[in-house]
């Protein structure tokens, strides 16, 4: 899988731009502010249908523009499939070879892509949802149903929550709460389903990768927080029994607070560097490397899932890496095309089937 062409017009910086790239290593230079991000965040666009910069589409238009596209050419297995991302009066609409999509989960899992840049640390060092945030995206992109169960779940959660605020006005809609409990249990268990055969499986990969990366120094362990004690992934029936009875157990609570205080939107997973919390003992260097190997992880689970590398995205973090980690990750890249953002080329002039992209104030230049 390799993007062979990308369209982008009034898009940030970019008034009006088409390039063609290599499918293998594409090294996008130039002076900060230039655009050099601009196009990692379009290519990731097209392949999570948000921006991993910001929620809103609107701000991504440019200053003289009311409306910004961005499409891009994908070879899957030597056939040619357009991904087309418009946004105006207000609205998003996606297109795949010409033909809009009805469903966002629709999108996910045409383009596959990793992406990897310096504020992927606040994994680590905030909160829970930046966590979620990250399973959520690779989990959709190698299964759309979890995609499309998220939303669901989002629905629910949100319906549930009004009715507690309703319940207290009016205690006779308090049977209907049972109707909800064994709706958002339903899908709830899906997704814990999911993200615990994804953490276990990243927890694996990444154990190893980690020890190679730190000279078999440090043991990283990644560990799935949720509200039930046990998950037999083999046993539906269950999981959703025991969310059933949690929630009936919390319910004095819930009224007194009038939200859903347990469940999949608060789930998380602990970062554990030789026993220790890295969020509370790691050192920033450390916490870099065990991104890195949760990066690098990552893309094995996808290949191991989809039989296929995805497109990886390396935006200014060459930078934050010692010579070691920036070797260790170059010879990560075979088969695989990548783009990397950087203000000096100079580090990569001694590998070979690089292409270089020089940015300057919106536009690109092959060189």
């Amino acid at each position: 899988m390799y993007i062979e062409q990308l369209e982008l017009e009034n898009f940030r910086n970019y008034k009006k731009t088409k390039t063609s790239f290599s499918k293998n290593v594409n090294i996008i230079y130039g002076e900060n502010a230039q655009g050099k991000t601009n196009i990692i965040e379009a290519i990731f666009l097209c392949a999570a249908g948000r921006s991993h910069r910001t929620s809103k589409d609107k701000e991504l238009i440019n200053i003289d523009g009311d409306r910004f596209k961005v499409k891009l050419l994908l070879n899957k297995n030597y056939k040619k499939k357009e991904i087309e991302y418009l946004y105006e009066f207000g609205k998003k609409q996606i297109l795949i070879n010409e033909i809009p999509i009805k469903k966002m989960a629709n999108l996910m899992g045409n383009l596959l892509a990793v992406i990897f840049s310096p504020e992927d640390i606040l994994i680590v060092k905030e909160g829970p949802s930046l966590r979620r945030r990250f399973i959520n995206i690779t989990i959709s992109q190698l299964k759309p149903s979890y995609f499309y169960n998220l939303q669901q779940y989002n629905k629910i959660l949100n319906q549930r929550n009004n009715l507690l605020k309703e319940i207290q006005k009016n205690k006779s809609l308090l049977d209907t709460l049972d109707i909800w409990d064994e709706k958002i249990a339903q899908v709830g268990t899906e997704i814990i389903i999911d993200r615990k055969k994804f953490i276990d499986k990243l927890n694996k990969i990444s154990k190893e990768k980690h020890y190679n990366l730190t000279d078999n120094c440090e043991q990283l362990e990644i560990k799935y927080k949720t509200f039930l004690q046990k998950i037999n992934v083999n046993d539906k029936e269950s999981i959703k029994d025991e969310i059933i009875k949690i929630f009936l157990k919390n319910r004095n609570l819930e009224f007194k607070r009038c939200v859903t205080v347990v469940g999949p939107h608060r789930d998380d997973f602990d970062i554990i560097i030789n026993d220790l919390p890295l969020k509370n003992f790691g050192s920033q260097g450390q916490q870099r490397t065990a991104i890195l190997s949760l990066k690098l992880s990552e893309i094995e689970i996808i290949k191991e899932e989809t039989d296929e590398y995805p497109i990886l995205l390396l935006d200014d973090v060459m930078s934050e890496l010692d010579n070691k980690r920036k070797n260790y990750l170059f010879k990560s890249l075979t088969n695989m095309q990548t783009f990397i953002t950087c203000t000096e080329k100079d580090f990569f002039k001694e590998y070979k089937d690089i292409s270089f992209f020089r940015v300057k104030n919106g536009e690109i230049y092959n060189l």
